[in-house]
């Protein structure tokens, strides 16, 4: 049964007359007979005393009547309802998020800045590496994209172009952890040697740690001898494998501030190994609503 042979009834009640009731339906008078046919047929029963002038409806037609009534309003309702949460979401700020910001500062975030309501994470952006996220700005996946951001990264000259604007929002640095040992020392400690290099769970190169790793080492003149295992574009894999002892890793403080006060995690490194990092929010310059430019200058402030 369809929801216009519901409305198709409903006229019929109305009008008690075929067609000026098809005439209401927009449809021929044929084709209406059918319908109400076609339903009558349905409901095993007749609905409709075409014997009588004007017509009347049965007394299963006067039940069904108020069937009718009630499941087209509860349908109009329920599509006004629908259509208002379409409309509410897209008038919602799009957020292109890492995986790792996402789970430990944007909610904290955007819940102090008093704009989670009007936010809208992208969730497609949990599988994008690096400058994917510039490149999802670009092409109208997102409105915001929070990320890390160093002097460091390859493709980092991109932001200084005129086309992009951002916010420092946090400071944030890798910290590099291990599993402790039996005696509660770091099993895997920097700086190791050639003879015994440290094993690391490290980042990919396309995303945006790796090179910032790598960056603060050769500025600080630190020699870190380093046996890579595996790498990883997400933090919360790289603290999994560390957390399973097989090697360090280089963890946002953020990440490992509950591990380190239960003992599970501690520093493999004094603080000379701290990479430095900003919290970046990052934006079009040719922002594409008028919602975004209000939300822009209320956090500049």
């Amino acid at each position: 049964m369809e929801v216009r042979w519901l409305e198709d009834f409903l006229a019929l009640a109305r009008t008690r007359h075929f067609s000026r009731a098809a005439e209401m339906q927009h449809v021929s008078q044929p084709t209406f007979s059918r319908r109400i046919r076609l339903l009558e047929e349905s409901m095993g029963s007749i609905l409709v005393n075409r014997q009588t002038l004007p017509l009347s409806l049965t007394p299963a037609g006067e039940l069904f009547l108020e069937f009718c009534e009630r499941i087209t309003r509860d349908v109009r309702d329920t599509k006004d309802r629908i259509a208002a949460l379409e409309a509410e979401a897209s008038s919602r700020i799009s957020v292109g998020s890492t995986q790792g910001l996402f789970s430990h500062f944007y909610q904290g975030w955007a819940r102090d800045a008093g704009i989670a309501g009007r936010l809208q994470l992208n969730l497609k952006a949990t599988s994008w590496v690096g400058e994917q996220f510039l490149d999802a700005l670009e092409n109208g996946e997102c409105d915001l994209v929070l990320c890390y951001w160093h002097p460091d990264l390859p493709w980092g000259g991109r932001l200084i172009e005129d086309r992009f604007e951002w916010l420092v929002l946090a400071r944030e640095s890798l910290v590099p952890v291990s599993v402790v040992d039996e005696q509660g020392h770091p099993r895997f400690a920097l700086p190791g040697s050639q003879e015994q290099p440290v094993p690391l769970i490290a980042y990919h190169n396309r995303g945006f740690l790796q090179s910032a790793i790598e960056g603060h080492l050769a500025r600080q003149k630190l020699t870190a001898h380093l046996l890579p295992l595996n790498e990883n574009t997400q933090s919360a894999s790289i603290k999994a494998l560390v957390k399973q002892g097989f090697g360090m890793g280089w963890l946002p403080k953020r990440m490992t501030e509950k591990s380190e006060q239960f003992g599970s995690l501690v520093r493999a490194g004094d603080k000379l190994w701290d990479v430095p990092l900003e919290i970046r929010l990052i934006r079009l310059r040719d922002a594409r609503s008028d919602d975004l430019i209000t939300l822009w200058k209320q956090l500049e402030i």
